[in-house]
């Protein structure tokens, strides 16, 4: 426990095991900031964030703003008193104004080695860019987009069949433990910040739907790392007989032919040529149906070698 006044900024799931270590370790906690409350899934329900249910379980302040960066929410934030504000995918960016409260700064745990992988989505870029390692930095918070001195990183390796949902898994439990590292060291004075070599940066944009539209002109490799790394969202899809198919399970292959073409379909799954190689797809869903492994769909829908896959719109590929 460090003694300090600590304010949490987060929102989803990822920065649940952070706040919960902070609470498990007796820090004094002041405030939760997050997200507000929105509709989400199919019935568009208003449901609160992750990190606001964890805060109330425990009797801790929450603060919505629409905006962090309007004056209203930063003298609000002001008048905690803060020593410290911890951050960890919050969802906004803080203003100078917010970031010069506290005494010790803003420490943000950010999901990448960095100056790799800035920006909000690494998880799901590290895995489709095919990278066999990442892991965690905490950092001292700039003005910039992830560009803060860094503190302590802390690797992990990533296994050629994981998709983002188990990476986001253990890389929450790993930021939560890298934090509580980061603050024992902080109040021990231990820390020596260090700067980030801008030359060896990459960019994690934001994740769109459209960005798990199959290209099986790429190799069977690349697509195999595009599922993994939209997987579960936004997934990665393609068409069958006009319908979206979402596909959440491959194995690549060494079988050739037009890219997009069914080779064999059998209770091994669903074969399909890319532009080197070929996939085997295992699990899948069909628009209208629920997501099941390949040889269960195949057992109630007919898939023919030669059938074509890719855009809606076209005969073939995409």
């Amino acid at each position: 426990m460090t003694g300090l006044r600590i304010i949490f900024m987060g929102t989803p799931e990822f920065a649940c095991p952070t706040l919960r270590t902070l609470i498990d370790r007796g820090e004094n906690v002041v405030a939760v900031v997050t997200q507000p409350d929105r509709p989400k899934g199919r019935g568009q329900q208003t449901l609160p964030p992750p990190v606001k249910v964890l805060a109330e379980e425990h009797g801790i302040k929450v603060l919505q703003p629409v905006k962090v960066r309007l004056p209203e929410s930063i003298e609000e934030i002001r008048a905690l008193e803060p020593d410290l504000i911890v951050v960890i995918a919050f969802g906004q960016i803080l203003p100078k104004a917010l970031l010069d409260i506290p005494k010790y700064g803003c420490i943000n745990v950010h999901a990448s080695l960095l100056p790799r992988y800035r920006g909000a989505a690494p998880l799901n870029w590290c895995i489709i860019n095919g990278e066999s390692e990442t892991g965690v930095t905490t950092m001292m918070m700039d003005v910039g987009l992830d560009t803060g001195d860094m503190l302590l990183k802390s690797a992990t390796p990533i296994d050629p069949d994981e998709d983002t949902q188990s990476l986001h898994d253990r890389m929450s439990k790993l930021g939560a433990e890298l934090l509580a590292e980061t603050l024992d060291r902080l109040v021990a004075g231990e820390l020596v910040p260090e700067k980030q070599d801008d030359s060896l940066t990459c960019y994690a944009p934001i994740m769109k739907k459209e960005d798990g539209l199959i290209d099986w002109q790429k190799s069977a490799r690349d697509i195999k790392n595009q599922v993994r790394g939209m997987t579960p969202w936004p997934g990665a899809f393609s068409y069958l007989d006009d319908k979206l198919l979402k596909v959440y399970k491959v194995q690549t292959a060494a079988g050739t032919g037009v890219p997009g073409t069914v080779l064999a379909a059998s209770r091994d799954g669903i074969e399909v040529a890319c532009g080197e190689g070929s996939l085997l797809i295992s699990e899948l869903q069909l628009e209208g149906k629920k997501r099941m492994a390949a040889g269960d769909f195949l057992a109630g829908y007919k898939v023919q070698p030669g059938l074509a896959l890719g855009r809606k719109d076209a005969a073939v590929g995409v």
